[in-house]
């Protein structure tokens, strides 16, 4: 009964401010949820400052959010997401979709966890390197959600677009590798490895692969001998729900799984083995469902201020983080680019968009807030969340404006990365 209170609760403020926003802001729906679900934590925490304690806190603190997005959310909007992403588009831009979603995300690291150690040292905070390594591979992953519901608006070229949508649906992969090698050596684990990590790797990422390639031609074969739609929206559930759990349980990773899987089915499937009505259907229900829980996952984000602190230092931390982050992914992005220009083609402003275009969300939030109960986890949690906020409510709303206006009108020029 309280898990459905919690989901009622969720659902009707993400209705409520759907229309808020729709009558009155006209913003994009994930930008416009966090940020009216944000200023209505600031009004309830407001409220308790003057005595009046509403208990959404309580409410929002036995909610686990890792869980709800890390297991309950994210394979959906993943699928959703990866159903509708050109397989051949991919395939010409893998080499770049590659390097920024494996070496992207472990120099980023590195580079987030050393600027963050100096900046501690400079405000007397001592915090381990290890530990602030730990930050960088929370927070140099690119969030798929946030990513693909603004390119959806942003008006990109297919090429750029891809580059970044490809980026973004695999780096999260590699990331959360990253994040449980540094959180295991930060808790005292010794048993870490070179052939250990490379094990890790291959377990999680090239069978998170192997298995949705596997799930994904069972379900094409499935598919190509039925014709009814709501049969076959069914088979997509299944594959869904049923690849991330099996996935989780072979200790694989199930984000990779989904998306091999989704972009199986949304090319090949969507192709060869259904129909015209199949695929309207499909389509229609596949977006209501990422609709659905990507505002509700956004009015959680917002909400999820209330669990943050509002130290002063732990604030100042949080802006000081938001460079370090973006100048991290501004190498992690140029340095490949300016090295692949020879040999590859890009649009014009490809590393400005790319860089302004690399959002962090949920997944940030849920990892961190992950993180065990040590005296440096509110610092990283309050760090997490600015970055995060700056990097939606800002850089989210402001990419279209990155985009140089040649590309908007589909002229492509290689020479200008």
């Amino acid at each position: 009964m309280i898990i459905f209170n919690d989901i009622a609760i969720l659902v009707c403020l993400a209705a409520l401010f759907s229309f808020l926003n729709y009558r009155f802001l006209r913003l994009p729906p994930t930008i416009a949820l966090m940020l009216i679900s944000l200023l209505f934590s600031m009004g309830i925490i407001l409220l308790g400052k003057l005595g009046i304690h509403i208990g959404l806190r309580q409410i929002v603190a036995g909610i686990d959010f890792n869980m709800a997005l890390m297991v309950g959310m994210l394979s959906f909007l993943l699928f959703a997401g990866a159903l509708h992403v050109n397989l051949n588009d991919l395939l010409d831009n893998k080499i770049e979709v590659i390097i920024f979603a494996t070496l992207g995300v472990v120099v980023s690291t590195v580079i987030v966890g050393t600027g963050v150690y100096f900046v501690f040292m400079l405000f007397g905070q001592t915090i381990s390197y290890l530990h602030c390594l730990l930050f960088g591979a929370l927070i140099s992953p690119t969030d798929p959600i946030a990513v693909l519901g603004t390119l959806k608006r942003a008006g990109a070229p297919v090429d750029l677009e891809t580059k970044i949508a490809g980026e973004s649906l695999f780096n999260d992969g590699i990331g959360v590798v990253v994040f449980i090698v540094l959180l295991d050596l930060a808790g005292g684990g010794h048993h870490i490895s070179i052939g250990h990590l490379i094990g890790l790797v291959i377990e999680e990422v090239a069978g998170g692969v192997f298995l949705g390639l596997v799930l994904g031609w069972i379900a094409f074969e499935v598919l190509r001998r039925v014709d009814e739609y709501a049969v076959e929206i069914l088979i997509t559930l299944a594959l869904v729900t049923g690849g991330y759990a099996l996935a989780l349980k072979l200790h694989m990773s199930g984000p990779i799984t989904v998306v091999i899987a989704g972009l199986m089915i949304g090319n090949h499937g969507r192709r060869l083995a259904m129909s015209d009505n199949t695929r309207e259907h499909l389509d229609m229900f596949w977006e209501l469902v990422d609709e659905i829980l990507n505002a509700v996952l956004f009015v959680l984000i917002g909400l999820e201020v209330l669990m943050i602190s509002l130290s002063l230092d732990y604030q100042l931390m949080g802006l000081v983080a938001i460079p370090i982050t973006l100048l991290a992914r501004l190498f992690c992005v140029s340095v490949p680019v300016l090295l692949l220009k020879p040999f590859r083609r890009f649009s014009p402003g490809t590393i400005r968009v790319l860089t302004w275009a690399g959002l962090r969300g949920g997944i940030s939030v849920a990892l961190a807030l992950s993180l065990p109960a040590e005296p440096w986890r509110d610092v990283f949690l309050t760090m997490t969340y600015a970055v995060v906020a700056f990097s939606l409510l800002v850089q989210g709303m402001t990419v279209r404006m990155a985009l140089p206006a040649s590309t908007r009108t589909g002229r492509v020029d290689s020479r200008n990365p």
